[in-house]
């Protein structure tokens, strides 16, 4: 135990200064205020850089912004143009797609029960956004009647992006309430934030796999006010199922 020195006189009760502080208290005290120093510099450090962080995220959002502005007026100039030379203005097909299951696993074949398998269609009301390509075309065609599917915009990317979004961190389901979930598993991607993420999308970039991989499949509710009567038919025949092109972002509101 160390020992207490007591200095003082009969006169008068001894003052602070008088009093010796043991030597391990002394550096106790000294560790502990450069901890608190350490963490106070690593607070400022960290909001520093989260300061610099936020700027870079809002000028990210702003240029998003722009560009999705003048992709739309370039749609309606290219249309005017066209109306005014007596011509027909044909967009160019949406490289989006997007995937909801609506019916179950009874009766269902091996080869599309696989290829539900493979898109992640797992449930009934699943979904996920897959890129155009010939090989997912054809995979859509064998698996139809237990889809229904069409080209999001951007609107719809956004809502279930934000609303219904998981992502898949260390194969576990975690919802994506911060930037810093999305930064941490795609920051090598140049995908940092949220808005990173409905741009690679929705422009379907050169990491829309990773992005899209990431996400978790949405798990959507029923339609409000239900689906048709004929739910098993094609869409084009009054049913559920199938290609509904610009129509399934209306299916989307009903579901997210």
């Amino acid at each position: 135990m160390p020992d207490y020195v007591l200095i003082c006189d009969n006169s008068s009760v001894p003052t602070n200064d008088q009093i010796l502080v043991p030597e391990t208290l002394l550096k106790k005290r000294k560790s502990q205020e450069k901890a608190r120093a350490e963490r106070t510099a690593l607070i400022e450090k960290k909001k520093a850089a989260n300061k610099e962080k936020r700027g870079v995220i809002f000028k990210r959002a702003e240029k998003y912004v722009k560009e999705y502005r003048d992709t739309e007026r370039e749609k309606i100039r290219l249309a005017r143009a066209a109306k005014a030379d007596d011509s027909v203005y044909v967009p160019a097909e949406s490289r989006l797609i997007f995937v909801v299951r609506i019916k179950g696993i009874n009766k269902i074949a091996p080869k599309p029960r696989k290829i539900l398998q493979l898109l992640r269609l797992l449930q009934i009301n699943n979904g996920v956004f897959i890129k155009v390509t010939k090989a997912t075309t054809e995979m859509l065609k064998v698996v139809e009647p237990w889809i229904a599917y069409g080209y999001p915009n951007l609107k719809s990317v956004k809502e279930l992006v934000y609303k219904r979004g998981y992502g898949k961190v260390n194969k576990q389901r975690v919802a994506l309430t911060d930037n810093a979930i999305v930064e941490e598993s795609l920051g090598q991607y140049g995908i940092v934030c949220l808005e990173d993420l409905v741009h690679e999308i929705f422009t379907v970039g050169p990491n829309f796999k990773q992005a899209s991989n990431f996400l978790w499949p949405f798990k959507l509710s029923n339609p409000n006010g239900g689906f048709r009567p004929r739910k098993f038919k094609h869409f084009i025949e009054g049913g559920d199922l199938g290609n509904r092109e610009e129509a399934i972002n209306a299916l989307i509101r009903q579901m997210n």
